[in-house]
């Protein structure tokens, strides 16, 4: 237990290093981050001390904890500037919780004209929490078994550990990757004509799959088609495993089953929608073809930006992009949503179980890229599902005591579990924000993004009287 408070503590430190950066690069914002900082480095430190020479043996037990409390601290964290700046509490918990989880939602307004430390705060918390689920994605939550995330572990980081030697070295290859792919993303904002600025909050925001923009008109505020297509390419880029990079850049091959699905959903996705957009407006075929496929990228990819308001396209649309909101992108990627490898599993397992009742003495088993799917994995998948829309239904009924339209709800649900940001509708729709949302409700889609994004049970877990007792 000292070990998961002493990771909270450094944790803090750390978040307090990177407020004093910002402080230091932006005087207009100065005094809100050294104070920010000076707070949440005080109390990580003394954290750290009470429990530095305390030497307690770190349990299974403890990695779900350990999991769950980094991100409700580093979103405490990230809510302190915004807090100090003039938010109220809970709008400023929502925007880091948002932002550390890379979903992307929102409650400010006025973003043009918002202090370039905080537009940049926000985004620094989007990319850390890209890079930090992906370490989860390879290193914990496998281990933990969470929603068939074993077999991601099969996948990937077992190969990383005869790759790189040491799952240590595979997770700093992984960083590496990272690195390297915001900074090219960088460059070529920077190529397309933004401003530096704006290159470099872009960059943290569409290789985390978070959505965080510059402006209140997300990225339609650049209109480019270059911009816009290169913003595709690299959202694309985010949901991909980053395992995958590490296997090609080492010459292991491309093979991989669930961005293959990937690539097909968006192609099928991205056609059909082309038609429609061509068929029922008067839009040229390029330029359907770049809203549409920039729209169903950043939504499939839990991105969250948004070049036009795609809910205005007709009910054929508008009914796509919510199916496509639940999808998600690739394990072991910064994207939300239920991930394409449990899609799969899920889709073959079940027709494998109807095969079974049709022909009881069938013997056949479920494979996921060339691998035996064991039946603890096909039931963690079956589990996760369950766990997934069940609390996405129940966050639903909730916001719907609080006096919301039912497309406000149930979008607002589905959109805080899988992590995208904008929702259906004219209130928190891509043309809208969370702001007017009453202040329960906030709390409540806090939860959701925070459940949606540490894939469920890895929160569900915590509610379990037995695992505090053996916890503590």
């Amino acid at each position: 237990m000292s070990l998961v408070i002493l990771a909270n503590g450094v944790l803090l430190l750390g978040m307090s290093v990177l407020m004093a950066l910002i402080a230091a690069l932006f005087a207009d914002t100065r005094e809100v981050f050294l104070d920010a900082a000076l707070l949440s480095g005080l109390v990580g430190g003394l954290v750290a001390l009470a429990v530095a020479n305390r030497k307690d043996a770190f349990r299974l037990v403890h990695s779900f904890l350990l999991t769950s409390s980094i991100w409700v601290c580093g979103a405490a964290a990230g809510a302190l500037p915004l807090w100090l700046w003039g938010l109220v509490p809970v709008d400023a918990f929502f925007e880091a919780m948002s932002g550390i989880t890379t979903t992307g939602s929102t409650v400010m307004t006025g973003l043009d004209d918002t202090p370039k430390g905080l537009l940049l705060w926000r985004a620094i918390l989007q990319w850390l929490g890209g890079i930090g689920f992906i370490v989860a994605g390879i290193a914990v939550l496998p281990i933990l078994r969470v929603g068939g995330m074993q077999l991601f572990r099969t996948e990937s980081s077992e190969r990383g550990e005869k790759e790189m030697a040491t799952a240590a070295r595979f997770a700093s290859a992984t960083f590496w990757v990272y690195l390297v792919l915001t900074v090219i993303c960088l460059v070529v904002y920077r190529a397309g004509g933004m401003t530096r600025f704006e290159a470099l909050v872009h960059a943290l925001t569409t290789l985390s799959t978070g959505g965080y923009s510059t402006s209140d008109a997300s990225f339609g505020q650049f209109d480019s088609a270059f911009l816009q297509w290169a913003g595709t390419f690299f959202m694309l880029a985010g949901a991909v495993p980053f395992a995958w990079y590490i296997r090609m850049l080492t010459g292991k091959g491309l093979q991989n089953e669930q961005v293959r699905a990937l690539l097909i959903l968006f192609a099928v996705s991205i056609a059909g929608l082309t038609a429609w957009r061509v068929w029922t407006s008067a839009a040229g075929v390029e330029e359907s073809l770049r809203q549409v496929a920039f729209n169903v990228v950043s939504v499939v990819t839990t991105t969250g930006y948004a070049t036009t308001d795609y809910t205005t396209w007709g009910p054929f649309a508008a009914a796509a992009f919510l199916m496509l909101t639940a999808l998600g992108g690739c394990s072991g990627s910064t994207s939300g949503g239920a991930k394409m490898m449990r899609w799969i599993v899920f889709f073959r397992v079940t027709r494998q179980r109807l095969a079974r009742i049709r022909h009881p003495s069938l013997v056949r088993v479920t494979r996921y890229d060339g691998r035996i799917v064991q039946d603890d994995v096909g039931t963690g998948v079956a589990v996760f599902f369950v766990l997934y829309g069940t609390t996405i239904l129940a966050l639903a009924m909730a916001l719907d005591l609080y006096g919301l339209d039912l497309t406000t709800s149930f979008s607002g649900a589905l959109t805080a579990v899988a992590n995208v940001g904008p929702g259906i509708g004219d209130v928190i729709g891509p043309a809208g924000t969370f702001q007017s949302l009453p202040e329960g409700a906030k709390w409540l889609l806090c939860f959701g993004m925070f459940a949606g994004r540490l894939e469920m049970m890895t929160v569900f877990v915590l509610f379990s009287g037995a695992f505090w007792r053996e916890a503590l």
